[in-house]
């Protein structure tokens, strides 16, 4: 559980300094000699820097910005009930800011300086755990935008305005950073790291989680380089690596009590604006799914479904018109302070491993690796028994080999709801479930298939923005990116 204890509080302005050092920004490389405390130590603490910018990572991941107000909405996991533009897609390019900011400027920035200080510590197991944490950032920031600074990203000194890698760049240089987080992290070196708010320490466990994104990667480039995703896949093999193998080694990150909650439960303290998605309602409804009571609370009115989705799109009188004591919000264990920000499941573990088996990438068994990943999923909320074997027996649920996108697709969707950018991504990538958007969207029936670019990349990294858009495609919400083939 993430406890801030004294010791931490007592260095919080050590941490915030530490960022401010070596922040990703287009100023002036002199700001570097200006903005230094004297009375401030000029080395950071990996242990303090890698407790802080985990949960700073994980809170962007999992706050509103880049998940309640927009992927959870594209992904029809949330909806919402009130100022629902939104909802209709109407935004500017003011709107992306806080994945990119807080990405470059604090993410990666951090983990760079955690990377450093390992090197320079001799401790190669900090270096690894920062690899994979920043590797995991350029993911979600080049599936959300596409073309990202890559390369010079977060080098101050040497690049002040970073140029864009293309997606496929940025792809293949995070499966090397993974491959290089794989081969220096070291259990049995006797290297112990402090502020691990994910695994405790556990080295074996983040080669296990790395080797884990290295198959997410392999799937999502899949359907335009599927002989780098089998190489890939090859190699995990070839080395002897192995991935998360259950519920207990997910990649979570435990809050705790309030200031130190979970966002979700942050934001619903003093609003009330979201509610579940009709569309995911409805599908839980019609295969009798027993994590509906998990995913959505009851209304606040009886009404008689017990559980009211709000339909995605809805202009702020039609969502009014439903009203909020008559629509559920998301489930109580989300909404929980202490609810865990999930990065890597074990269930979207076998679910990916069924799709490389279906794809011919291993000679595992598609089907059985679907029904494990689907109770995965049940046992993740701690669903079991009967219910579980009822579920797999439909016949809607049952695998279909010659359709692994949809079954995969289908239920890899409702496994991964609460976690918007993974789920948007993937609904993209394997294109089920196909999902409608509202009349009232101002997208022509389109839903968005990736952020716009911060405004202020366009005045502060002019010329780069500008050779991006062009190689890429209009700075639109619109515009499929390299990975989205179909």
């Amino acid at each position: 559980m993430l406890n801030f204890n004294l010791t931490i509080m007592k260095n919080k302005k050590l941490y915030i300094l530490a960022i401010l050092a070596i922040a990703f920004s287009s100023c002036n490389k002199e700001l570097d000699e200006v903005n230094i405390n004297p009375n401030a130590p000029e080395i950071p603490q990996p242990d303090y820097l890698l407790t802080g910018t985990t949960k700073t990572t994980a809170d962007t991941y999992w706050g509103v910005t880049n998940n309640m107000n927009s992927s959870l909405l594209f992904a029809q996991h949330w909806a919402k009930v009130q100022y629902t533009e939104e909802d209709r897609f109407i935004f500017s390019n003011s709107s992306f800011t806080a994945l990119w900011s807080t990405g470059y400027a604090q993410s990666i920035a951090g983990f760079n300086k955690i990377i450093e200080l390992g090197d320079a510590q001799g401790n190669p197991n900090y270096k690894g755990v920062a690899l994979v944490l920043r590797s995991w950032v350029f993911l979600l920031l080049t599936d959300a935008y596409g073309d990202i600074p890559y390369s010079q990203a977060g080098k101050i000194k040497q690049f002040v305005t970073p140029v864009y890698d293309k997606q496929k760049d940025v792809y293949y240089g995070i499966l090397n950073d993974l491959k290089t987080a794989q081969a220096t992290l070291d259990p049995a070196s006797g290297k112990v790291i402090g502020g691990d708010v994910i695994y405790s320490g556990n080295i074996a466990l983040w080669k296990k989680f790395a080797n884990s994104l290295r198959l997410r990667i392999a799937l999502r480039i899949a359907d335009k380089e599927p002989a780098k995703a089998k190489q890939v896949i090859d190699e995990v093999q070839a080395e002897g690596g192995t991935y998360i193998n259950s519920k207990s080694e997910n990649a979570t990150l435990l809050y705790s009590d309030s200031p130190q909650q979970n966002p979700v439960a942050a934001s619903f303290e003093t609003r009330n604006d979201y509610r579940i998605s009709k569309t995911i309602v409805d599908k839980l409804f019609a295969l009798n799914d027993p994590r509906l009571p998990v995913y959505a609370s009851k209304t606040d009115n009886a009404t008689p479904q017990t559980y009211v989705g709000i339909p995605n799109g809805s202009t702020n009188s039609e969502a009014s018109a439903i009203g909020l004591a008559n629509s559920s919000r998301p489930g109580t264990y989300f909404l929980a302070p202490k609810a865990p920000a999930v990065i890597f499941s074990y269930a979207e573990l076998l679910f990916d491993r069924a799709e490389a088996a279906a794809r011919g990438f291993t000679t595992e068994n598609a089907a059985d690796l679907y029904k494990q990943a689907i109770r995965a999923s049940f046992d993740q909320y701690s669903i079991g028994g009967s219910a579980v074997d009822d579920y797999l027996n439909q016949a809607a649920v049952q695998y279909d080999a010659g359709n692994y996108k949809k079954s995969i697709g289908e239920q890899k969707w409702i496994a991964l709801f609460g976690q918007g950018l993974e789920a948007w991504a993937e609904r993209r990538r394997l294109d089920y479930p196909q999902l409608t958007a509202s009349v009232n969207t101002v997208l022509n029936g389109q839903i968005p298939v990736r952020f716009i670019y911060p405004g202020t990349e366009q005045s502060l990294n002019g010329q780069n923005y500008k050779n991006a858009v062009s190689s890429q495609g209009a700075d639109l919400l619109t515009t499929k990116l390299w990975f989205d083939a179909f």
